[in-house]
């Protein structure tokens, strides 16, 4: 039963993460740079359903990220979104707040470092990626927040859900 679990686990997680990779490399131009809208981190979402979210949304924005060809995206960003994603995980008891880590953790850690990387007013960077995260973390994925308990009904059998 518990490489079941571990398999069942893993999948999520790959899943998880090839979704987040495809969604920001196959909008490209929007996903990077320092006015960006990261669709992908609508998934976020996801770590308030599932712990498996949170290694599958780390590696997706590796992968991600690695398009970029900046050292400083890739080890940064990806350290963010794992940072922001196990916040959210702590957080799934209430879920109009699981967006919250994703955005400001972006917001002032990716500005910050867009800023070293393009130039630019680092409070323009900041306040762009975290406009950005706002519109995918709370707009895209305002229909499962709403239904939260609909959404987790019909996920039942796919994933399990950890309180």
């Amino acid at each position: 039963m518990k490489t079941m679990k571990k398999t069942r686990f893993i999948a999520h997680a790959a899943i998880i993460a090839a979704v987040y990779a495809t969604l920001t490399v196959a909008v490209y131009p929007l996903s990077y740079g320092t006015v960006q809208v990261r669709f992908a981190e609508a998934l976020t979402f996801l770590a308030a359903l599932t712990p498996a979210a949170v290694p599958g949304l780390f590696v997706g924005c590796l992968i991600a990220n690695i398009y970029t060809g900046s050292l400083i995206d890739i080890i940064f960003g990806s350290l963010t979104t794992l940072a922001a994603a196990l916040a959210s995980y702590k957080l799934r008891k209430n879920p109009w707040l699981v967006p919250l880590p994703p955005i400001l953790f972006n917001a002032l850690i990716v500005g910050y470092y867009l800023t070293l990387q393009y130039g630019g007013k680092t409070i323009f960077n900041m306040l762009s990626v975290g406009a950005g995260q706002l519109a995918a973390c709370y707009a895209v994925p305002l229909y499962f927040i709403i239904n939260y308990k609909k959404t987790t009904e019909r996920l039942a059998p796919y994933v399990q859900y950890h309180s």
